[in-house]
């Protein structure tokens, strides 16, 4: 859980970085582009300002031109008012035109050549309008067809014109580069939009992800405690079971290692009695002994001493078997379990290659069968002493009227466990005693073979600290089918259940 919340913290940080970052561009590009903008619009302004200015002197000039011959022409007073006004305009518009020029700086304008032809053409037409004041229109019209006057409007015309081809020039220039950079900072807030849309998306994704994750951890949690209470219940009945088969054993070694103590007991009784014939023997110091003394004395010596020191010594025996079975059955129980991956096929086939010979000299057989539940994790030597006792028991107890035939057979139980079934044809275990054989010490039907009943109880134990269960299923004279289950990868069992 630590991993994942590291995680989502340098992926937030992360995803905040780059946000920042498209935000910081976004910002930066859009105040250049506007700044731009501002710049190439103020431009743009100034340009129309000589423009226009431009325009209005030329218009003002064709008036003043147009009422000054018109008077002229016609001698008419009424066209004098066009011609005033035009001229007392002029002025105005001519300092407009200079101030334009000044502002911007983009275009050249031939200012003294122009301020030049304008002084001369206002010179022009304000000496003809005069002559024709003084009633001299013959003088003042010779003026105006004179090339003088034409060749100076011209002049101003094609310089003005000149401005407003220029200006039209730039100003376009000035939109062009306006709708370019309208454009540029269009695009950019459309990828700074898509860059902030896709670390969104990634904030979101990360988000979710942690919130998935945040969910599964609840989840597991939850499975956890909904399960816990079945696991303590299940914990409680194995301690139980453990403690019951505690006090069994208990009772079992206890009355067990009794019956020996008693023997010897019992016969260190007779050896005490036996010992006061031989001392009443030994003693008499040549007195004469009566011969049933003497008789006594000799059953001691010959028969009572030597089954009295024989039944003691067929007691320790039997108590040190006790023990060292008890002993056994300990270590077992105290020794480290070392998973690793076992071929089952392969370690049921060497087991079986122990006893084969025995089955087969009798006529018998030995059938595997592990099919899909081949491979397991778990303790090898426990599972091998597991196999070697329960083979060993049934050539040890096979059916004396047929050969022995003998099948194991392994199939997967679930996801987690494999089930093992060990059959055989043999003397079988009558139902009433398919629990006594699990227990220490404990044998089944007629008693013609050594042992001291610790195999079964052994193998238990062993099955149990795989985390398994064995039970058997028989019937007397019938053969029996012992069944183990167990988990299918015992690491994993550790790990979920605990050592």
């Amino acid at each position: 859980m630590r991993f994942f919340q590291t995680t989502f913290a340098r992926s937030s940080l992360l995803m905040l970085l780059i946000g920042g970052a498209v935000m910081i561009g976004i910002v930066l590009s859009s105040f250049f582009l506007t700044s731009s903008t501002k710049a190439y619009f103020q431009d743009v302004v100034k340009l129309r300002d000589v423009r226009s200015a431009a325009a209005d002197m030329v218009l003002y000039l064709r008036a003043a031109e147009s009422g000054q011959r018109g008077y002229l022409v016609t001698q008419d007073q009424e066209f004098l008012t066009p011609y005033i006004n035009a001229m007392s305009a002029l002025p105005k518009a001519r300092d407009r035109f200079k101030a334009a020029v000044s502002a911007q700086g983009s275009v050249d304008v031939p200012m003294a050549e122009l301020d030049r032809l304008l002084d001369e053409k206002s010179q022009e037409m304000e000496g003809t309008v005069g002559l024709g004041k003084k009633g001299d229109f013959t003088g003042a019209v010779a003026i105006v067809k004179s090339a003088y006057g034409r060749q100076i409007m011209e002049g101003i015309t094609a310089h003005l014109g000149k401005v407003i081809r220029d200006m039209d020039s730039r100003i376009g220039s000035g939109i062009e580069e306006l709708n370019e950079s309208a454009s540029s900072l269009q695009w950019i807030m459309i990828g700074g939009g898509l860059m902030i849309i896709l670390v969104t998306g990634g904030a979101l994704l990360i988000v979710g992800q942690h919130v998935r994750e945040l969910q599964r951890a609840r989840t597991e949690v939850e499975e956890l405690n909904a399960g816990l209470e079945e696991r303590v219940t299940e914990r409680t009945e194995d301690l139980i079971q453990a403690n019951r088969e505690i006090q069994r054993y208990a009772y079992i070694v206890s009355h067990d290692l009794r019956a020996p103590l008693v023997n010897i007991m019992g016969f260190t009784s007779e050896l005490d009695a036996t010992l006061k014939s031989i001392s009443a023997y030994v003693l008499a110091d040549g007195e004469q002994l009566s011969e049933t003394e003497v008789r006594d004395a000799r059953l001691a010596v010959e028969e009572d001493l030597p089954e009295a020191i024989a039944f003691i010594r067929s007691s320790t025996r039997k108590m040190d078997g006790l023990i060292n079975a008890i002993l056994k059955i300990s270590r077992d129980g105290r020794r480290e379990l070392k998973p690793e991956k076992i071929d089952l096929g392969e370690l049921l086939d060497a087991t079986a290659a122990s006893i084969y010979h025995q089955v087969n000299e009798a006529g018998g057989e030995i059938n595997i069968s592990v099919g899909q539940a081949r491979g397991l994790i778990t303790d090898r030597f426990s599972l091998e002493q597991i196999f070697g006792n329960l083979f060993d028991n049934a050539v040890k107890y096979k059916h004396p009227e047929r050969p022995l035939n003998l099948s194991v057979r392994a199939t997967p139980l679930g996801r987690g466990a494999i089930r093992i079934e060990v059959a055989d044809n043999g003397r079988g275990i009558a139902p009433e005693d398919h629990e006594r054989v699990f227990e220490l010490f404990r044998r089944s039907g007629v008693q013609d073979q050594q042992g001291e009943g610790i195999g079964l109880a052994h193998v238990r134990s062993l099955v149990r600290n795989l985390g398994g269960e064995i039970t058997v299923t028989s019937t007397l004279g019938g053969g029996a089918t012992f069944i183990i289950r167990l988990p299918s990868d015992l690491s994993q069992y550790v790990r979920r259940h605990g050592s």
